[in-house]
């Protein structure tokens, strides 16, 4: 469809505005008198070629506003009408097309808000229904431990656990059930502050290396358990970053408490950092059975487990690589999944070194 801008529109008028009287004029004086010659004296000769001339020129008036009335009022009457709907919450508007060019750029930014109105509430419905299915598969999950911790508090309340060697055992198993709850809780408490992002990063200067360090010796005794090996291969120069080292810690533990638990007993996991350019790069490479297909591509989705070796019996509300990749996300850097080519799971990321909010 071909358009037009307002002026031309606009020029148009003013030449029927001035064409038609005269058309009118000029056509019925020739009907009149025969004749077209202007000038001549003759009684009452221009009287019906006026009358027919101010005709023409409300005519041209009607037409004008006709024109006016399809092409401009019409379309923003409808556009009214449809910002009318979108603010009852009816997104399914259908905009009319028109020939005038000023008209149809607003149309088109009207669409332009309509199609980012319909992903923002797709948005906020698919967040909503994530966070719904959150809450629920968490407290779930903080069922099975109260249960057993409820058991053995009971059992030690009751005087089941009667010898020293009985009752240092139920208190060890209240002990690590309290302290899964713990990590439950702090994972949803982590989870839904990325998830919303309405803190700010609490930002300042921090060693990339001292926050791995960190996170690998809060895991030492779980690895020491497994008989896991872990290896180290730091970049010769200290990557300092702009980071919130509290949460990026915390994305580095959750990192390699996955690593350690799918790594077998008597297994390897190596980290490895390295500086490129205006980031650091690492990755954590683990020696157990690697990521499925359907694992690489679905691992970071909130309670995702996968197969039924990486479930809810090692532990976790499944939340751990999920609330990771938001965290290192909300640094401006990002997290991927993959296997390596000798065997294994790869966990590889990157962050900038000057990050600002």
């Amino acid at each position: 469809m071909r358009k037009f801008r307002i002026r031309t529109y606009s020029l148009l008028s003013l030449v029927l505005l001035s064409l038609l009287p005269w058309v009118f004029f000029v056509a019925t004086l020739f009907i009149t008198t025969h004749s077209v010659q202007l000038g001549v004296e003759r009684q009452d000769s221009y009287r019906i070629p006026m009358i027919a001339a101010f005709a023409g020129l409300l005519l041209a008036f009607f037409m004008i506003g006709l024109q006016m009335r399809r092409l401009l009022l019409g379309p923003l009457e409808r556009m009214g009408q449809a910002a009318r709907q979108i603010a009852a919450g009816d997104l399914d508007v259908q905009l009319p097309q028109t020939t005038v060019k000023e008209i149809d750029e607003v149309r088109d930014g009207f669409e332009v808000m309509v199609n980012g109105l319909q992903i923002s509430y797709r948005k906020q419905a698919d967040l909503e229904e994530e966070r719904r299915f959150v809450i629920a598969a968490v407290a779930h999950d903080l069922r099975t431990p109260l249960f057993a911790l409820r058991g053995y508090l009971d059992g030690l309340e009751q005087g089941i656990a009667k010898t020293p060697d009985q009752v240092a055992k139920y208190v060890a198993v209240c002990k690590e059930k309290s302290l899964q709850l713990d990590r439950l809780v702090e994972d949803l408490f982590t989870f839904t502050r990325m998830e919303y992002q309405e803190d700010e990063l609490a930002m300042r200067e921090a060693s990339f290396h001292e926050i791995v360090q960190k996170s690998i010796d809060s895991l030492k005794l779980q690895s020491q358990q497994k008989q896991i090996t872990v290896v180290t291969a730091f970049t010769p120069n200290d990557c300092v970053i702009q980071a919130d080292a509290h949460l990026l810690e915390r994305a580095m533990n959750n990192l390699l408490d996955n690593a350690v638990r799918y790594t077998p007993v008597h297994g390897r996991i190596m980290i490895e950092t390295c500086s490129e350019g205006d980031r650091v790069a690492f990755t954590i490479h683990n020696s157990g059975q690697g990521f499925s297909q359907e694992e690489v591509n679905r691992v970071f989705e909130p309670l995702y487990r996968g197969e039924q070796s990486r479930n809810r019996a090692t532990g976790g509300a499944g939340l751990g690589l999920t609330i990771s990749k938001r965290i290192i996300q909300r640094h401006g850097g990002e997290l991927t999944a993959g296997n390596h080519p000798s065997g294994g799971a790869v966990l590889s990321g990157w962050l900038p070194t000057d990050h600002k909010e």
